[in-house]
């Protein structure tokens, strides 16, 4: 499936089209999807056409954001991250790029500057104020991740908030003025208290929980023992490669990171399934 981005509506508005429709935080999904939960093109009905975010093509068809008060006729609503995991890679991608889209113009109607409210642009994707000129543009927030490595083992750790029994790559936002060099050094050392050298890049990720772009390394233990932080970091530790706890899914870019290093140190080397952005 290949996508074409765009941002300026179609003449051919009602043509069949790819509609990412939410109720709120939640994907609209068909309420009978079969074996494979899946969305299909269909026609574009006017209000969509008119108060729809347009997005652009896939294989060749029109897709459009849109968000309802009411669930649409044939459909039931699934939480973004559990639709995620079961859609194609393509579509769960434009489903995120969808909400970001619709999350920007929600929070955005009204000038940050003097409060008037803003008016959507043809030109780009952006909102601009009529009384003082401050242009909105979609939010990326990005952030890095990184899994600690050293011979042999993984260093993993769990937040707080994540699902029971699963651990992770440590993971934080770029402040301002930042390199995400600095970034991966700081958090890793504010996290767990160690220190990490030879950065490697690995890929990235539009993250849609809100808005960020996960951006991921692995970092070789330089040293220092493990010292979790309060209220961040539930519990940190070093694990064989052979022996880890539950991990992400391979929806997200965390899941390929960890797989990808137990290949490698498997010595099977990569995956036949690479991450693919």
């Amino acid at each position: 499936m290949h996508f074409v981005p765009a941002h300026q509506r179609p003449s051919d508005a009602s043509a069949a089209a790819w509609h990412f429709v939410f109720v709120g935080k939640e994907l609209a999904v068909p309420e009978d999807p079969g074996p494979q939960l899946t969305l299909k093109p269909m026609p574009t009905p006017a209000h969509i056409a008119t108060a729809g975010h347009y997005l652009g093509l896939l294989d060749g068809q029109h897709c459009w954001a849109l968000e309802v008060q009411e669930v649409p006729p044939g459909c039931r609503t699934m939480p973004l991250r559990a639709a995620m995991m079961q859609l194609l890679p393509e579509l769960a991608a434009l489903a995120g790029r969808a909400v970001q889209v619709l999350e920007w113009d929600r929070t955005h109607r009204y000038c940050g500057v003097c409060g008037t409210p803003t008016e959507l642009q043809s030109s780009e994707r952006s909102r601009r104020c009529p009384a003082c000129g401050h242009t909105a543009y979609p939010r990326i927030s990005p952030a890095m991740m990184a899994l600690v490595w050293r011979p042999g083992e993984l260093l993993l750790a769990r937040a707080p908030h994540f699902i029971p029994g699963m651990y992770s790559a440590l993971a934080g936002f770029v402040e301002p003025g930042e390199t995400l060099e600095e970034c991966v050094a700081r958090e890793v050392a504010e996290e767990v208290g160690v220190q990490v050298r030879n950065l490697r890049y690995f890929g990235s990720q539009s993250w849609p929980f809100p808005h960020s772009l996960m951006v991921a390394f692995t970092a070789e233990w330089a040293g220092g023992e493990i010292v979790p932080q309060p209220e961040e970091i539930e519990h940190a530790a070093w694990y064989p490669w052979d022996a880890l706890p539950d991990i992400p899914p391979r929806f997200s870019i965390a899941g390929f990171l960890i797989r990808d290093m137990v290949a490698r140190m498997s010595g099977a080397g990569e995956e036949e399934e690479s991450f693919a952005p």
